[in-house]
């Protein structure tokens, strides 16, 4: 039986023009992160199970993670996220790191789920945080950072929405205003954190399983759907709206829009499911109704370095997924038509493979430029059309005349005009070409 040749379920095949989208997706967001002063860091793909079940819960484990015993016996994950490994990272030199710490990185990460659009169980993710800042400075600036990685694709804030809500706020709404234990809580966290994906009716259904009896006589399913239904902090009932958390969130509104992140607002339905989340949580919408969705998002979560024995760090962070970013560029038509990295195809016309070596060396090391030889010796009409196929510009046609008289042909095959130069001039066409195709990526 002949093998398959789709790729394994859930991940993606990358051919040069895939890996090229990704290469510029990343230099971007590259651009974008190291403008604010935040460097790059990586781990191991494995992490020991256990780091994912303190601040998660085995149901996780068990459904959504690559989870299997190594050859020592040893129970290991490969990492789902980066927030427990660069928890870990921090904490492992937690004396010797100057604070702040802006770190950010572009792993690849693996999860266990249904694939569908934007949610692969193979992805990438840039994963963004600053450690080390207990104020809602962290908070301004890392959504700063959030709102510039989509602004350098050229993306306007009328093209997706930054919500942003306070778990420590709704813990104490859930605590103090309508008294659910511990128990019910976390439930509730999960319930509102898929709201959007189930119809109110389903919703209330399983808002009042939640329910013991006498929260139910209490009204309190009623109560709860009031807070829900709230779209501005002021319409929240007013014993709830003098919470200092919402008078902290009210005051970073003000400072986004201060510094031009004019299109962040309160979602009181916005929880992020994650445990370890200790107070603002964010997350950006797309605005267009046909990719009306969440896309990335994050907050603070002050406990995960502490949880590795030392002092806690205050922490703010955000995760943002290849697959769902790309699908956002793409819908909003931001992604520019890439060309090949190769500079030039060269063709060598008889057998002088070994006698075209040094100019080949010096257009490589003196000219910089990238060239691809063609050495099957077939007729010319066919490496040409390979050359065109893969989308290079120009072909450099070699052959013992060439060499003996130092000037050689170069065709531009998008025009089909096919010159004579000798090196210096070819070089000077090939650079001219490739600032010109600099500038048309700035443009496009």
């Amino acid at each position: 039986m002949a093998l398959s040749t789709q790729p394994y379920k859930g991940a993606r095949d990358f051919y040069p023009e895939d890996k090229r989208l990704q290469k510029y997706i990343f230099a971007k967001l590259r651009e974008a992160v190291e403008a604010f002063g935040y460097e790059e860091y990586d781990a191991p793909i494995l992490e020991p199970t256990d780091l994912y079940l303190s601040k998660g819960n085995q149901e996780i484990i068990d459904e959504q993670t690559y989870t299997f015993k190594d050859r020592g016996d040893r129970s290991v994950t490969i990492r789902t996220e980066m927030t427990p490994t660069v928890s870990r990272m921090v904490a492992g030199r937690r004396q010797e790191l100057a604070y702040p710490l802006r770190w950010y990185s572009i792993p690849n990460l693996w999860r266990y789920e249904r694939p569908q659009r934007g949610r692969m169980r193979e992805f990438w993710q840039l994963n963004v945080d600053i450690f080390g800042v207990d104020n809602q400075k962290a908070e301004l600036e890392v959504i700063q950072v959030l709102d510039a990685c989509m602004k350098v694709f050229g993306a306007r804030h009328d093209m997706y929405t930054i919500k942003l809500n306070s778990r420590k706020f709704m813990t104490y709404a859930m605590d103090r205003y309508l008294h659910f234990d511990a128990v019910q809580t976390s439930s509730l966290v999960r319930l509102i954190d898929r709201m959007h994906k189930i119809n109110r009716a389903d919703f209330i259904t399983q808002l009042d399983a939640i329910c013991n009896p006498t929260q139910r006589d209490e009204g309190v399913v009623e109560k709860l759907l009031a807070v829900m239904d709230a779209k501005h902090i002021s319409e929240l009932p007013a014993e709830l709206q003098q919470h200092e958390s919402l008078a902290g969130l009210q005051e970073l509104l003000k400072n986004l829009a201060n510094v031009g992140v004019h299109n962040a607002e309160f979602d009181v339905t916005l929880m992020r499911g994650f445990d370890y989340y200790t107070d603002i949580v964010f997350e950006a919408f797309d605005t267009n109704p046909d990719n009306n969705r969440s896309m990335f998002g994050g907050g603070r979560y002050d406990g995960m370095v502490g949880l590795f024995g030392v002092e806690p760090v205050p922490t703010v962070g955000f995760g943002m997924g290849d697959a769902t970013l790309q699908n956002f560029l793409e819908l909003h038509d931001l992604l520019p038509k890439l060309e090949p990295e190769t500079d030039a195809y060269v063709v060598l016309i008889g057998d002088i493979y070994e006698k075209a070596q040094h100019l080949l060396h010096e257009l490589r090391e003196d000219g910089h430029m990238r060239l691809a030889v063609d050495f099957t010796g077939r007729k010319l009409d066919k490496q040409l059309k390979t050359a065109s196929k893969k989308g290079i510009d120009y072909v450099i046609i070699i052959g013992e005349t060439e060499l003996q008289e130092e000037q050689y042909n170069i065709k531009n095959l998008r025009t089909g005009v096919e010159e004579k130069h000798g090196i210096s001039r070819i070089v000077s066409i090939i650079e001219d070409n490739r600032r010109h195709q600099s500038k048309k990526l700035l443009e496009d």
